[in-house]
């Protein structure tokens, strides 16, 4: 242990009370060179969580901990990096040495990093290679790709699981410590006939990469936690480290828990800073009952503490989260509060429809604009990324730039652009570059074949007997003449446009589980998709409405636009965790999607399903927005029938805390008409021509 740090003044001044505790819990202990008993810090939405943070790692070196012997965890590097650099400022303060590079973390970063830099310690003594090889997301599918085609999974004449599914349910039955059959169950149903040979694909993956020194993603967390079970690694270890502080503690999963038990087995010098109401990442193998059971997972007394002011949100925002989380069975009582007293109640808006949704959306976002809120600072938030495909379309046709992030834009989607493409060619045969997109989407057509094939269209006729007399390739000819079978439905005369967006969807979605490893969610964004479609009154004019800002590429993380420095965001809520906005839009506020009508089975899954919408009451600071449409698109009520059901508002907004809300309805958007009038009256081409004569 270092000596205590001399303050020339108090760096920790304007902490409040809360925040002041936590950062001095235990420091008497450490003062007198005993470790401090395990903390939990519970830190409510906005209530200076990494400050609070950053402020206990700086104390701690202030009163003698040596910054060599802290581990700090973090869910990402930038984080890792943030804290380091702020809990140097705050030493540098307190000493008035203009600097801190003595107080250098030696050990700050992710589970990840971490795990592998002590594997590559231990590894001799762990039978591994130091110089392994982390695979990538990216590898790991492609060894599974391997090992599933040398024992000819993927050759029974069944569908199986795509590599990109497969390392899906591994690592999330490596990370949640679940049997296989529970994950296959409760997550991957449609897979659940093929639990043997996922065991013997799964076998034989870890057999390749040990035999090639190769650990992924995953191995860097289950080899640390298995390594600490050996009683001379695990002390070699724990030798290492004097305290321990963990960030996010509700986004760790079992194996991250094994770690933490098997570093401070008693909690001695373990902090774990996190919220049990923003736990919302089950999906990703992350368990609530980690931050739940923290107090009884220790043979030593735990410190709890709870961060209760709000920075961010007025008060009215606040009131209202309360009581929608204060219904949460199991949880740690904690009433959030601000300061900022002014600013009206949430409004609860009921809409008839979609399109109402998105009138609303837009009015609002435009009003504020007006008020000196800039785009940057107001957000769109929705459960899932599908359920942006109208407002995406509307923002476009008003030329509102934003960015779009936990999902794809949903017209730069590879299967919706895809379809469009489809679409196009039936409204003008004379597009090579969609009929050029189009062809490719059939098995066995490439480049080539797709040229020749537009030859063949160059020649004249329809369109479908065009493709007839190409002469495709053996392995292509079924599809070709399905896809010619298509084309000539939709460019009949007699199929009305409503019925050719679904013929359109049901055509491409024969093709999805050879495009893609994960086909449902496209699956969704298709019917999206076509509901869509269905509400312009031609194929003519929705083409153009779509074509109004053609994208370029599809990506992860839209980027900023390049047509203006100011941006609205879009987001889904589990991508918006961590940010505020000035206003916040939160779309589809019914039971159905929030909770998901896929996610009601048990009350884990409820509660999961609370969390969410709890958290994106919480980013906004002064205007929040919840929208209930009337008549709401729910994808899973398609089977019987009208795909359009008559919506509830969420389960999660009970009468009883109507009080905390401003209620308020608005009608449908006006239905636009179309001249009726036909034949040529102007001759624009000529026009058009006559001008460079």
């Amino acid at each position: 242990m270092s000596e205590a740090t001399p303050r020339s003044r108090d760096p920790f001044a304007t902490l409040n009370a809360a925040q002041r505790a936590a950062i001095e819990y235990g420091m008497d202990a450490l003062r007198a060179g005993e470790a401090p008993g395990p903390l939990l810090v519970i830190a409510g939405a906005g209530s200076g969580k990494t400050r609070t943070l950053t402020a206990r790692v700086a104390n701690l070196i202030l009163n003698g901990a040596d910054p060599r012997r802290i581990l700090l965890l973090t869910f990402t590097r930038r984080a890792a990096r943030e804290m380091t650099r702020r809990a140097q400022a705050l030493i540098a303060d307190a000493t008035a040495s203009g600097g801190a590079g003595e107080t250098e973390l030696d050990w700050s970063g992710t589970f990840h990093a971490t795990g592998q830099r002590l594997l590559r310690l231990h590894a001799r003594q762990l039978g591994l290679s130091p110089d392994f090889t982390v695979l990538d997301r990216s590898d790991a599918e492609d060894l599974l790709d391997i090992v599933r085609n040398d024992l000819e999974l993927g050759q029974r004449g069944r569908r199986f699981p795509r590599k990109g599914a497969c390392l899906s349910i591994y690592s999330l039955a490596v990370n949640a410590r679940q049997p296989l059959e529970q994950v296959l169950k409760r997550q991957f149903p449609q897979y659940g006939d093929y639990e043997e040979e996922l065991k013997r694909l799964f076998a034989g993956y870890v057999d390749a990469k040990q035999q090639r020194d190769l650990l992924d993603y995953d191995d860097l967390l289950l080899y640390w936690a298995e390594a600490l079970r050996a009683p001379q690694i695990a002390e070699d270890m724990r030798r290492r480290f004097d305290h321990i502080l963990v960030d996010e503690y509700q986004d760790t999963n079992a194996v991250q828990e094994d770690i933490l038990l098997g570093l401070a087995p008693s909690g001695a010098g373990l902090t774990a800073v996190g919220d049990d109401a923003q736990s919302i990442y089950a999906f990703r193998a992350a368990t609530i009952e980690n931050i739940l059971q923290f107090p009884s997972r220790f043979p030593r007394a735990v410190e709890v503490v709870r961060l209760e002011e709000n920075y961010r949100s007025t008060q009215p925002i606040l009131a209202a989260a309360n009581a929608v989380i204060a219904h949460s069975p199991r949880r740690y009582q904690k009433e959030l509060w601000s300061r900022r007293t002014g600013g009206g109640r949430p409004m609860l808006v009921t809409v008839e429809d979609d399109r109402a949704q998105v009138d609303h959306i837009v009015r609002e976002i435009l009003v504020r604009l007006e008020e000196g809120v800039d785009l940057k600072r107001q957000a769109v938030l929705m459960r899932a990324g599908w359920h942006s495909g109208s407002l995406e379309i509307e923002l476009t046709r008003r030329n509102i730039p934003f960015v779009k992030y936990g999902g794809l834009k949903f017209l730069e989607a590879a299967h919706v652009k895809d379809t469009v493409a489809v679409l196009r060619w039936a409204e003008n045969p004379r597009d090579q570059v969609a009929g050029f997109r189009a062809l490719q989407i059939l098995p066995g057509i490439g480049p080539g074949n797709a040229r020749r094939a537009l030859t063949e269209v160059d020649r004249g006729g329809p369109l479908a007997e065009a493709l007839q007399r190409f002469r495709a390739p053996a392995n292509a000819r079924d599809e070709v003449a399905a896809l010619a079978e298509l084309m000539a439905a939709l460019t009949d005369a007699r199929t009305d446009w409503s019925t050719q967006p679904n013929l359109a969807r049901r055509w491409y979605a024969r093709h999805l589980e050879r495009l893609y490893d994960n086909p449902q969610p496209r699956e969704r964004d298709l019917e999206q998709f076509e509901r869509i479609a269905q509400t312009y009154p031609s194929r003519g004019r929705f083409l153009g409405e779509v074509a109004l800002d053609p994208p370029e590429a599809a990506s992860d993380d839209a980027g900023a636009p390049l047509i203006d420095d100011d941006y609205l965001i879009l987001s889904t809520i589990h991508s918006a965790k961590g940010q505020e906005y000035h206003a916040v839009y939160l779309m589809n506020v019914v039971d159905g999607c929030i909770p998901s009508d896929m996610a009601t089975g048990s009350e884990e899954e409820i509660e999961e399903e609370r969390r969410p919408l709890y958290v994106a009451m919480t980013r906004a600071r002064d205007h929040l927005h919840l929208l209930v449409p009337h008549r709401f698109y729910r994808t899973a009520q398609r089977r019987h029938g009208d795909a359009y059901v008559t919506a509830a508002v969420s389960r999660f907004l009970p009468e009883s805390i109507n009080d905390h809300f401003e209620r308020c309805a608005e009608g449908g958007a006006r239905a636009e008409t179309e001249s009726a009038a036909t034949g040529a009256t102007v001759d624009l081409k000529s026009t058009m021509r006559d001008m460079w004569r």
